[in-house]
């Protein structure tokens, strides 16, 4: 038996509460992540954007593929399925908060980590990670302890924003829940901007060793130069694809790009300021143009602007999209994972998929 990590938004969370609690859905790509759990392995369950744990269910069957809705009124991306057992399920003010003392300093991921970073979120960045069998059973029984005593812990004002859900109807007669962040400052500093050059030459190195041809825009070109030589003929100096001029105007524009022959593979906007607008207007721009377009895109910043991230790839004007909602598609990926990527010496080993460990979606 093995313990995995089962990520919901407050609004997932509340939508089983209400289910018959007998299924527990993930997207379509963590269909292979799937395939290795087996009856009786415990999904242990985190509500994002709160920070709690919320419940222990238990694997009965599965994966199996449904698109018949559960979590959503219609379109649920939730596809890969188990059948569970709910063995807890608690009320959002009964639910455990990783910051609680025992439990930060208990688990083998936030034990040792200020509360104050993000540095801590790796193992809490997508459903299905492994938990460590000592951090499961220390989890089950606190979980357990839980539901007998039934402490409560009150949920703050940010709690209780946070708690809010937003629906809106789409001009298809559908309805989509969306984030409407709060506004932020927008600054941009010289330090901030020279390390988002570094990251901006390491993603370009990363796509050059995995054998990909990397795109940097001729603006970005002279700066980021100053500290990547290409080793091969990796750097195109033209664009190989076949679209309108507004479309190539925008694909121009990405700060990196990693091709082969004339697909995208993958796409990258690194953000320094902390609106972190800029790059994701640009991506949707791209998949407004191009709804029929497959592309892996990725915003690249800073681990404190990881929920200033997520916030906005799902505001409405986002989730509206002929192609369906940005966060399908679009992701967040920290500073601290493309330095480990960069960092890794078996990276020319390696395809574009390891991406997928390290890019964490928006869940609402």
């Amino acid at each position: 038996m093995k313990y995995y990590l089962d990520l919901f938004s407050p609004e997932t969370a509340k939508a089983f509460r209400n289910s018959e609690q007998t299924i527990s859905g993930f997207r379509p790509r963590q269909r292979n992540i799937a395939q290795r759990l087996k009856p009786g392995d415990k999904f242990l369950c985190y509500v994002t954007r709160i920070s709690r744990w919320i419940g222990i269910l238990t694997v009965v069957d599965g994966p199996f593929e449904d698109k018949k809705p559960i979590f959503y009124p219609e379109d649920d991306p939730f596809t890969v399925r188990f059948k569970v057992k709910a063995e807890i399920w608690l009320d959002f003010d009964r639910s455990v908060p990783i910051h609680d003392e025992e439990i930060w300093n208990s688990l083998s991921f936030t034990k040792g980590h200020r509360k104050d970073t993000s540095s801590w979120t790796g193992k809490l960045r997508a459903s299905l990670n492994e938990i460590t069998g000592a951090d499961g059973r220390f989890l089950e029984k606190r979980l357990k302890d839980q539901e007998s005593g039934q402490k409560i812990y009150p949920l703050s004002d940010h709690d209780e924003k946070r708690l809010k859900t937003h629906r809106v109807r789409t001009g298809s007669n559908k309805e989509i829940e969306v984030v409407v962040p709060e506004p932020e400052e927008e600054k941009e500093t010289e330090p901030s901007v020279r390390e988002s050059t570094q990251i901006q030459e390491k993603l370009c190195q990363i796509g050059e060793r995995m054998g990909y041809r990397i795109w940097l825009p001729k603006n970005d070109r002279g700066r980021v130069l100053t500290q990547w030589t290409p080793e091969t003929d990796a750097l195109l100096d033209n664009l190989p694809l076949n679209y309108d001029d507004t479309t190539l105007s925008t694909i121009e524009q990405i700060d990196v790009i990693w091709l082969k022959g004339r697909s995208i593979i993958r796409a990258f906007e690194v953000e320094h300021t902390t609106s972190v607008y800029s790059g994701i207007l640009r991506m949707a721009d791209l998949m407004a143009l191009q709804p029929n377009m497959d592309i892996r895109a990725h915003i690249v910043a800073p681990e404190e602007r990881r929920d200033k991230v997520l916030q906005e790839i799902r505001r409405p004007v986002f989730s509206l999209l002929e192609k369906g909602p940005l966060a399908n598609s679009c992701s967040y990926l920290s500073y601290d994972a493309v330095n480990s990527l960069f960092g890794e010496k078996l990276v020319h080993h390696m395809t574009d998929s390891v991406l997928e460990e390290f890019a964490e979606y928006s869940e609402v």
